[in-house]
């Protein structure tokens, strides 16, 4: 200023006023700074469109996760239910391969559900399932979270059969039920060939947690299912005591459900044990013959209580896991009921026992209720039988005795020949029908089935079919006759009786077992034609063996009346 020349001030851009430019407006000329300015603008555009794709992929994995927690909760069943987390698992981290291994109780792997290998693969070239060794058996020991990118650089790894898929990055990630190890997911193979990430891992892990209450939910529907299943076989089988069926009908029905709800192939029920510990099939399924199962029988048995075996001893062809559990009816055991799966098939897991040994004591107690019911029955029969007998004899029988003597006392009075052989025939009539009346007596207070009244008139109704049949006895027969001369009775009365009827055209057939105090006289008559003259007399040689065998005597006489008399003399 002191020059005198005028002050320029700070330097001032240049600016236009050509109205060419801009629509006449002044237009400023940027600088360096300004184009920096605009370059951080960029960048920051780019940041907020690389984290709007971070957040939008994170976003959809998010809804990948929902997806297959969905997709795991969505079934009710168990084996669908793990099938189901596998391939969520797979979709959820875009892995190749993905598994699930089941644990056993002992630790090892029960099952194993593959995603991603094809049939032929799995079939063919990896044979057996894994068994849990290995890498595979490193998540068993330590159910830990195991991520890495090559799975051949753990220490824990074998490598892989021949054959077997190539594989590298890995995820492992433990399933848990009710603060259990339930088994493990196993991912291999990311797809793009880049290894498994932080956010992979934790996404599985959620999955897991997820698949833990899937597999809970899907194990109690199983057994709920199952108990349902097993209480409706016990509803059947009680159903048929009731009703009195048949005791083969019962056991078979008991062995077919055991069975088909245990999964089994054959299936036996075994009674017992009886005298010397001995147990008879009552019923089998799937077996051809009665296997040797005395020692298993034995066991069981004595220890009231059920057992797990891998294979029978002696090992039984054909058939390896086995499972059997005792018929226990209050304090004991009335039998044993046997389960067999094929060899090789998967071992029966402890937690099946108790629905099966649960089952087995039901039907022991309804088998104990209907055998009791039956006896009771049997008891009011054999009370009402009783009864009719004691009638028969205090009544009956009596009046017909004071018949018989007042008939016999009217002999005595002069009523001509014809009206005495009249009275005669009629006190005659009475005896045989005081005599029959005993027989009925004896036969209504028989109990067994097998004493020797009841063997022969059994055997004279199936010899006699089509004729009149009369049985009479006298003497205690089923308490002094033995076994063994009993059995040759009714085979005697049996084949004389079959005689009449074929060979001698009879009408009617009597047949008499007198006890005298030495001897027994079986004696038959019929009112046929007699036997003819150079019959063959086979039949008759067989009776004379017989009464040859117990030191007696066979006599065979045609009857004046018509008809043959038979009789076989044998000593006590």
């Amino acid at each position: 200023m002191s020059s005198g020349e005028p002050d320029d001030g700070p330097e001032q851009p240049l600016v236009t006023t050509d109205p060419a430019c801009d629509g006449g407006r002044m237009v400023q000329d940027e600088g360096p700074g300004a184009m920096l300015s605009g370059l951080r603008l960029d960048q920051l555009l780019d940041e907020v469109q690389e984290r709007l794709g971070e957040m939008r992929q994170a976003r959809d994995r998010v809804q990948g996760l929902l997806d297959a927690v969905l997709a795991v909760a969505s079934g009710i069943e168990l084996e669908t239910t793990l099938e189901r987390i596998v391939q969520a698992a797979v979709d959820l981290v875009d892995a190749r391969y993905g598994g699930l291994g089941v644990l056993a109780p002992d630790g090892s792997l029960a099952r194993f559900i593959d995603v991603g290998l094809d049939a032929r693969t799995r079939a063919g070239l990896l044979g057996h399932p894994p068994e849990g060794k290995g890498l595979i058996g490193q998540l068993i020991v330590q159910p830990e979270p195991l991520r890495m990118a090559d799975l051949e650089s753990h220490a824990a790894s074998v490598g892989v059969p021949p054959g077997h898929p190539e594989m590298h990055s890995f995820l492992g990630v433990p399933i848990r039920v009710r603060d259990a190890v339930y088994g493990n997911l196993y991912l291999t193979e990311k797809r793009g060939g880049g290894e498994f990430t932080a956010d992979d891992e934790v996404m599985v892990q959620a999955l897991a947690a997820a698949a833990g209450i899937a597999v809970q939910n899907a194990d109690l529907f199983e057994q709920t299912r199952l108990r349902q299943l097993w209480l409706e076989a016990l509803g059947e089988v009680r159903s048929a005591v009731l009703a009195d069926a048949a005791e083969p009908d019962v056991l078979a029905l008991l062995a077919q459900r055991t069975q088909e709800l245990s999964r089994s192939v054959a299936t036996v029920v075994a009674l017992g044990p009886e005298a010397e510990g001995r147990f008879r099939i009552g019923a089998r399924i799937g077996l051809d013959s009665d296997p040797e199962l005395d020692g298993l029988l034995r066991e069981v048995a004595g220890s009231r209580s059920a057992v797990l075996a891998a294979t029978l001893d002696p090992p039984l062809d054909g058939f390896g896991p086995t499972v059997a559990v005792p018929l226990r009816a209050a304090e004991r055991v009335i039998g044993v009921i046997v389960g067999l799966r094929g060899a090789g098939a998967p071992a029966f897991r402890p937690d099946e026992v108790p629905l099966l040994d649960s089952f087995a004591q039901q039907v022991a107690l309804a088998l104990e209720l209907g055998e009791r019911n039956r006896a009771q029955r049997q008891l009011v029969v054999l009370a009402d039988r009783d009864r009719i007998a004691r009638d028969l004899h205090d009544h009956v029988i009596q009046r017909l005795f004071a018949t018989g003597l007042r008939l016999q006392s009217s002999l005595k009075l002069d009523g001509g020949p014809r009206v005495r052989e009249r009275i005669s025939q009629a006190v005659d009539d009475l005896d045989r029908t005081v005599r029959e009346i005993r027989t009925s007596i004896f036969d209504l207070q028989t109990e067994g089935g097998d004493g020797v009244r009841r063997r022969l008139l059994d055997a004279v109704t199936e010899a006699g079919e089509g004729v009149r049949t009369s049985v009479r006895t006298a003497g205690p027969v089923d308490t002094v006759v033995p076994p063994e001369l009993a059995a040759h009775v009714a085979a005697v009365a049996r084949e004389a009786v079959a005689n009449a009827v074929r060979h001698g055209h009879a009408g009617s057939v009597t047949v008499t077992l007198d006890l005298g105090p030495a001897e027994l006289l079986l004696e038959v008559v019929d009112d046929g034609v007699g036997i003819p003259e150079g019959v063959a007399r086979s039949g008759l040689h067989n009776l004379a063996d017989r009464a040859a065998e117990c030191h007696g005597a066979l006599e065979v006489d045609r009857r004046p009346e018509g008809g043959t008399r038979l009789s076989w003399r044998v000593p006590l």
